[in-house]
């Protein structure tokens, strides 16, 4: 006869971090800063007094989990929606019938959105007028930034807190939780993990809870090494259940413009070993390596200027380079322009100038061209003056000459003030001789 299988309950088949999840917030780990005792999420979680609130932050730091305990202690009816699956015809009905209870019960209803952000505008809308007066109380979660993936007024309506990455201390006890724990863990299983196999998934997980549980799950499934009747997860099962590690990066998201511009300030700096670390992360991830090139143009420019000039030519054949031999050899001459730039001697008077140019272009009376400097080449022009009394400077000791190209109101203005670094300084030296009525400190 055939062997029957023991009945298993539903939530056995759950993934190890679906069950781990903490069921109240004793088990809660993180955000102390806005979850601590008499915090004022907190206390209206414990007092069941809530309001409409975003949870925004990285994956795995808690947001889902903390809406799932709320729904667990409130009195209050729930519902939860994912912004990927659900359409705004099953959310509109659910209002309606929030409203219905509210009017004939005085029952709220909590509405939990997860990923808001993916909700287009015309969607958001819908929720607006519902959250001001009070038919619903709105929850949102979002990787993205609030402040910009969801509409203000409706923003303007809910708290926003900011979840923070959890930290490797905290990751450690989510960790041991999973392996002791006999009910929902893997307790039963008799596991061990020696301690730099779990520093090393904790150092590759980007401080994400489910991450550190997907990979400890995997990783008991492996044919591990047993000592004394344990079964032990070592490096190297660790490193089997990973395979790669997972780089913390969405090219659409917070982290795409946190990281570019780690990389930016980095160049800007003079930290060449920073630099390139930021690009691995960049290319690591699968970034798109002529946006790398194409933002240390930019920072070639700003950031270097005439310090170093060969900078800037440095960034353009690197850009060249990389449209010409693709990844991943491209990774070669990208290196070459981030340790470059960022080890170059810095300035930012070519940035500079021009911004102040642009003001006075703005903001300062706009006066004609000088005579002088204007285009004679029509029948006609000379006896209007145009070109007059020009001096051509290659006729000229030093092909310079002294005369006027400013107009008469801004005679004295200095846009460009090189500094005292790299070849800038020879250049500041030069146009202090060329032109000492002007102030180029």
């Amino acid at each position: 006869m055939p062997r029957k299988s023991p009945i298993q309950k539903p939530e056995e088949y759950a993934p190890l971090a679906d069950r781990m999840r903490p069921r109240g917030l004793d088990e809660f780990l993180g955000q102390e800063d806005i979850l601590g005792e008499g915090r004022l999420l907190r206390k209206a979680i414990e007092d069941d007094n809530l309001f409409s609130f975003i949870l925004w932050g990285p994956p795995g730091c808690g947001k889902t989990t903390l809406a799932r305990i709320i729904s667990t202690r409130t009195e209050s009816s729930t519902a939860e929606f994912s912004a990927v699956t659900s359409g705004i015809a099953e959310v509109k009905q659910v209002i309606k019938e929030a409203a219905a209870r509210l009017k004939a019960y005085g029952r709220k209803t909590i509405i939990f959105i997860d990923e808001i952000h993916r909700f287009n505008k015309a969607q958001q809308d819908a929720f607006l007028p519902h959250v001001e007066n009070g038919t619903i109380i709105l929850i949102g979660a979002t990787t993205e930034n609030p402040y910009f993936e969801v509409i203000s007024p409706l923003a303007s309506r809910m708290r926003i807190y900011q979840l923070k990455q959890l930290t490797d201390e905290h990751l450690k006890v989510i960790a041991q939780r999973a392996l002791e724990n006999k009910e929902r863990g893997m307790g039963r299983e008799k596991i061990k993990i020696e301690e730099d196999a779990l520093e090393f998934i904790i150092s590759a997980s980007g401080g994400d809870a489910r991450f550190i549980l997907n990979t400890l799950e995997l990783a008991g499934k492996l044919k591990l090494k047993e000592e004394e009747g344990w079964k032990i997860i070592n490096m190297d099962a660790a490193l089997d259940a990973l395979q790669k590690k997972a780089v913390l990066y969405d090219r659409q998201a917070d982290y795409h413009y946190d990281t570019i511009s780690a990389f930016i300030k980095s160049l800007r700096g003079g930290d060449p070993d920073a630099a390139l670390y930021w690009m691995a992360r960049m290319i690591e991830a699968g970034e798109d390596p002529l946006f790398i090139a194409r933002r240390m143009v930019i920072a070639a420019s700003e950031d270097v200027g005439n310090a170093d000039p060969f900078a800037v030519l440095l960034a353009v054949a690197a850009f060249q380079t990389v449209q010409f031999v693709g990844m991943p050899e491209g990774r070669i001459p990208l290196a070459q322009a981030a340790s470059y730039i960022a080890s170059a001697p810095k300035s930012n008077a070519a940035y500079l100038g021009i911004e102040k140019a642009l003001k006075d272009v703005l903001e300062k009376s706009i006066q004609p061209v000088p005579l002088h400097l204007r285009n004679p080449a029509f029948k006609g022009a000379e006896d209007l003056g145009y070109g007059k009394e020009y001096k051509y400077a290659h006729d000229f000791t030093g092909h310079f000459v002294f005369q006027q190209y400013l107009p008469d109101n801004l005679i004295h203005e200095v846009y460009y003030k090189p500094g005292d670094e790299g070849h800038e300084a020879k250049i500041k030296e030069r146009l202090k001789k060329r032109w000492p009525n002007k102030n180029y400190t």
